[in-house]
């Protein structure tokens, strides 16, 4: 990852502490904090997580330490935590997939809404398109024409199955009518890896995890998922100049179990919010092409009630599965 920790943590700490100092009697002065990941070390679940729980370590005077338990999707993870005690001592950094999940998993043991206590949005981030170097293209429209000539030949790494990366190669494939076969990894890390090495030809990948390769020679960006072109990725085009319409976007965020005290989740919220309003948080999110939008808890469960019904439709569309 690309994160200066040391610069951003450092900063956002001392914030978070003075902010916070006169406010936390709940939660000081008891045991550690875990925070549950639902992917391997290196992603950028992982790397916010990691940000965050050291924010935490100073503002709340509490030991905080991240818990990687990946698979499914992020599911275990959320399972996991939907199981735990709403005391504020166990709690989840998810994204997307929360929320995708919701509709792509037949048999979840969890309800991703009424087994959970939101308690706001840390990130949002875009992605990129990236091919293995050697392809015979250079652009998405070279992609396209490519792929309808050589159907099932080209292959996406999937990061994550369920995650918003998923979905953008299946809205992508839909989109352009392109057969691409779909590699599920374990994780965003893994998956990336392969990419470079020329296992794996194409991938949507975050722009946190690819920006560090941007001056490399292992990979070839083709386009990002915004709306409009970044400047941190200079000349490389929105796919939404030859495919018309397409957007995909991941958000980040924290969760407790269901049943959580308001006076917790409150102190939670401020806590996390002073980390996230501190300007090297702001300006090491805007250099990795990210924003950085805390959500009051209210303003965040709304927010994931409104994006499973958006997921769903995608979902139901697209005719995605999970293998």
């Amino acid at each position: 990852m690309s994160f200066d920790r040391r610069f951003v943590l450092k900063a956002a700490a001392v914030a978070a502490c003075a902010v916070l100092a006169p406010s936390m009697p709940a939660l000081a002065q008891q045991g550690p904090i875990t925070i549950v990941v639902g992917s391997p070390a290196g992603g950028t679940t992982d790397t916010l997580a990691r940000v965050i729980a050291q924010s935490l370590n100073k503002s709340l005077n509490r030991t905080v330490v991240v818990e990687n338990r990946s698979g499914a999707g992020g599911n275990i993870a959320a399972s996991y935590v939907a199981k735990a005690a709403p005391d504020g001592s166990t709690l989840l950094m998810s994204f997307t997939g929360h929320t995708i999940n919701a509709t792509l998993y037949k048999n979840l043991d969890f309800d991703p809404v009424a087994d959970f206590t939101p308690i706001t949005q840390v990130a949002r981030v875009p992605s990129v398109l990236i091919a293995r170097r050697g392809l015979p293209f250079k652009d998405v429209a070279g992609l396209i024409e490519y792929a309808k000539a050589n159907p099932g030949k080209l292959s996406f790494a999937i990061g994550a199955q369920g995650s918003s990366l998923h979905l953008a190669s299946e809205q992508f494939k839909t989109a352009t009518g392109t057969d691409i076969l779909n590699v599920p990894y374990r994780g965003t890390g893994p998956a990336l890896q392969d990419v470079m090495a020329g296992t794996v030809d194409l991938m949507f990948a975050s722009t946190v995890n690819v920006l560090p390769h941007r001056s490399g020679e292992l990979i070839d960006f083709l386009g990002v998922t915004s709306r409009e072109p970044l400047p941190q990725f200079s000349g490389v085009p929105a796919i939404a100049a030859t495919v018309p319409g397409f957007e995909s976007t991941a958000w980040f965020g924290l969760f407790g179990p269901a049943g959580m005290p308001a006076e917790t989740t409150d102190t939670l919220y401020t806590a996390i919010k002073a980390a996230i309003d501190d300007p090297a948080y702001q300006k090491r999110m805007q250099h990795e092409a990210a924003t950085a939008n805390p959500m009051p808890p209210a303003e965040f469960a709304a927010f994931i009630r409104d994006d499973i019904a958006h997921w769903a439709r995608i979902i139901e569309a697209s005719g995605t599965t999970v293998q």
